[in-house]
């Protein structure tokens, strides 16, 4: 856990400061559909794409997937799955009487890869593996007819992190609600833009170079110039937008974005669903966090940063890995190298994990008889001070799923 660089730590703890790209949105279009390579052949009505979400007539391909579909009601689509009863909540659109339905939401919940072929303009359903998915973080709660899935995310993943183990997808179909720590589809937003200028540069005619040691501007200025940016580019900002910003640029060159991350993975089907978006947090929030670490620990984390460039991309490997394996007892050994620094640990985990617990304690206390699924970073979760810890410690029994 040693080699494991403070700088990386938002990307299993803090979403803030991850900008996302907005759904695209296109007008109704007809395209094919194939289940292994195998044409659907439909009569009359064909897939289309409706306010950016691509639909199926429902019966049709169900039955091509070897689902059965025993009854839609509401939004609520029963089907029997390998033998397993299942309800998937999702949007339907009745046209020409036949029953439309999100070939994501029916497709990825009967165990198939959904890919888009352009050229053909075909939707691809292909098996996933005899080999389960990544196993990433999952835990369950129950209380008073309401059901809490705990999903850890990784803030930053690529392609090989999908398709996911059937039992995220799952989980995922019955849920009534998201909940994540902020929603960063809304990254790219004017009002969110302004925020982290507001609280991420200096607005007091002073620069980086008045507030950091000579020694940090200068390491800073030769990695810039490494990614063809001028030394002073970054002038106008303080430090812990510098170190993520760093942080971003070598992730970013090993092939990991935030566009692929866990929590922005579900935030997207959500908002094909039409799933409501809980926040647990606000970019407030986690901004004035960032914002209120003391100058000193401010150059101390970016110098770390600094120092370890060159061996950045192996931590991320080694985190990415950590998460593929659902390693829990590398997990705790990293949450807890974070408590060698106070305040920062004070900051980072254990006053905002007071404020997650608090918020899952009133889903598990409504009386909606629901199902939530949360995605928040990984780092949150094991621990004395994590979530887990903090529910148990309310009376809950907490199960690794």
């Amino acid at each position: 856990m040693k080699h494991w660089k403070r700088s990386l730590l938002s990307l299993i703890i803090s979403a803030g400061m991850l900008v996302s790209a907005a759904p695209a949105w296109a007008a109704p279009q007809q395209m094919a559909l194939k289940v292994n390579n195998q044409n659907v052949e439909f009569t009359m009505n064909v897939p289309i794409v409706d306010q950016g979400t691509t639909m199926v007539p429902l019966r049709t391909t169900l039955e091509a997937m070897n689902v059965k579909l025993t009854g839609v009601q509401d939004g609520n689509i029963s089907v029997v799955i390998n033998g397993k009863k299942i309800t998937l909540k999702s949007k339907t659109k009745q046209i020409n009487g036949v029953t439309y339905a999100p070939i994501r939401i029916v497709g990825e919940a009967a165990g198939y890869e959904v890919r888009w072929d352009q050229k053909s303009r075909t939707v691809l359903l292909l098996s996933k593996s005899v080999k389960e998915g990544a196993r990433g973080f999952m835990w369950e709660v129950k209380n008073n007819g309401n059901t809490v899935y705990l999903v850890g995310s990784i803030h930053i993943a690529d392609d090989s992190f999908y398709p996911l183990r059937s039992a995220f997808e799952e989980a995922f179909a019955e849920a009534d609600y998201l909940g994540v720590e902020i929603d960063i589809s809304k990254a790219a937003d004017k009002e969110q833009q302004q925020l982290i200028m507001n609280k991420g540069t200096y607005q007091d005619g002073t620069t980086l170079k008045d507030h950091v040691s000579k020694d940090t501007y200068a390491k800073l200025g030769e990695i810039l110039k490494q990614y063809e940016m001028q030394p002073n580019a970054l002038d106008a900002f303080k430090p812990w937008v510098v170190e993520t910003t760093i942080s971003s640029l070598k992730s970013m060159a090993a092939g990991y974005k935030a566009e692929a991350g866990i929590d922005l993975y579900f935030i997207q089907k959500a908002i094909e669903r039409k799933l409501p978006v809980l926040e647990l947090e606000s970019y407030q929030s986690q901004l004035s966090m960032f914002d209120g670490f003391s100058k000193e620990l401010q150059e101390k984390n970016l110098k770390s940063t600094l120092d370890n460039f060159d061996t950045l991309d192996d931590s991320v490997g080694q985190l990415t890995d950590m998460w593929k394996s659902g390693n829990d007892q590398l997990l705790l050994e990293f949450t807890n190298s974070m408590a060698v620094d106070p305040e920062y640990n004070k900051a980072m985990l254990i006053d905002r994990n007071l404020g997650m617990a608090d918020k899952i304690d009133g889903y598990l206390k409504s009386d909606k008889k629901a199902e939530y699924f949360i995605v928040v970073g990984a780092g949150h979760y094991l621990g004395e001070h994590g979530v887990i810890k903090l529910l148990e410690d309310k009376g809950y029994a907490v199960v690794r799923k």
